[in-house]
């Protein structure tokens, strides 16, 4: 089994359309979307949901009025300000950190582990996929970018498939940190912008400090072909697997529009085409 992330230094540089458009090509897959503080793959996959299970991480404080005495050492030890002067809890506040728990002389406060969001199982036109939704300002996202890609990996050998498509988190944060650990190739979308290169960097830095093999494509390629040649010389230099160039196309915004693959939607376009070049490109080093 192999998996493929493919990530970006910052958001909106294509690489949810590129999954999608990959997931048109590849035969055997389970597609795993592994953003799931921003999940989007869903909404080209129109996916139908088979399981749904809560994800629960941390913990979050609530005072037992019954108990409390009002002594004020949870208000004098609490460094969020989380505790309110008539000894409730603000939550959005609360840091779930326990201190005042642990020094509570009436033990009356309750620290019961959270909700944060929900993953899933589900079947798509292309097959078989997990995804995750978090909450609303929740967080530990990192721990539910593991325990989806822990799902894809069950679901791809209890299917007997080789391949996971997962679309990864942007940025160089914990989310994307949890994506890449153990993942046998990195792709990064980037875009020749100076702003794009150097988040690509900081992108391909972190792959090769967890030694993550990086392939490199950029997309919206023409709207600047010496910045995309910097890219592609830089690449080059590092020994990064440069995998092609995508043209700005309208295409890819109709066919998101159309919850639908560029494949899908206009498989001739030029878009197409170069995915179809890069997809080849990418088959080979992960097969070699």
């Amino acid at each position: 089994m192999k998996e493929l992330v493919i990530i970006s230094g910052k958001g909106g540089t294509g690489k949810t359309s590129l999954i999608a458009a990959f997931s048109s090509l590849a035969e055997d897959k389970v597609l795993c979307d592994a953003d799931v503080d921003a999940a989007d793959l869903h909404l080209i996959m129109n996916p139908t949901t088979k399981e749904r299970h809560d994800f629960q991480s941390g913990h979050e404080a609530i005072i037992n009025a019954d108990k409390c005495t009002q002594c004020g050492v949870c208000r004098d030890l609490c460094r969020w300000n989380a505790v309110r002067e008539d000894f409730t809890i603000d939550s959005l506040d609360c840091e779930g950190c326990g201190v005042c728990v642990y020094f509570c002389p009436e033990k009356a406060i309750d620290f019961p582990i959270k909700t944060c969001g929900e993953w899933y199982i589900s079947e798509t036109r292309f097959g078989p996929m997990v995804h995750a939704r978090l909450g609303i300002a929740e967080e530990n996202s990192g721990k539910l970018v593991s325990q989806v890609r822990q799902e894809a990996k069950k679901l791809a050998e209890a299917k007997g498939i080789e391949l996971i498509l997962t679309d990864g988190p942007p940025g160089v944060g914990c989310p994307v940190i949890a994506s890449l650990g153990g993942a046998n190739a990195a792709l990064i979308v980037t875009e020749p912008t100076v702003s794009g290169r150097h988040d690509m960097e900081r992108a391909a830095q972190l792959a090769d400090f967890f030694r993550v093999p990086v392939m490199v494509c950029v997309n919206k390629a023409d709207i600047n072909p010496e910045a995309a040649s910097d890219i592609r010389r830089f690449s080059e230099e590092k020994s990064y697997a440069f995998l092609g160039t995508i043209p700005f196309d309208p295409v890819f915004t109709k066919a998101m529009v159309a919850a639908q693959t560029v494949f899908e939607y206009d498989q001739r376009s030029e878009a197409a085409g170069a995915i179809s070049k890069i997809w080849n490109a990418l088959k080979a080093k992960m097969e070699s």
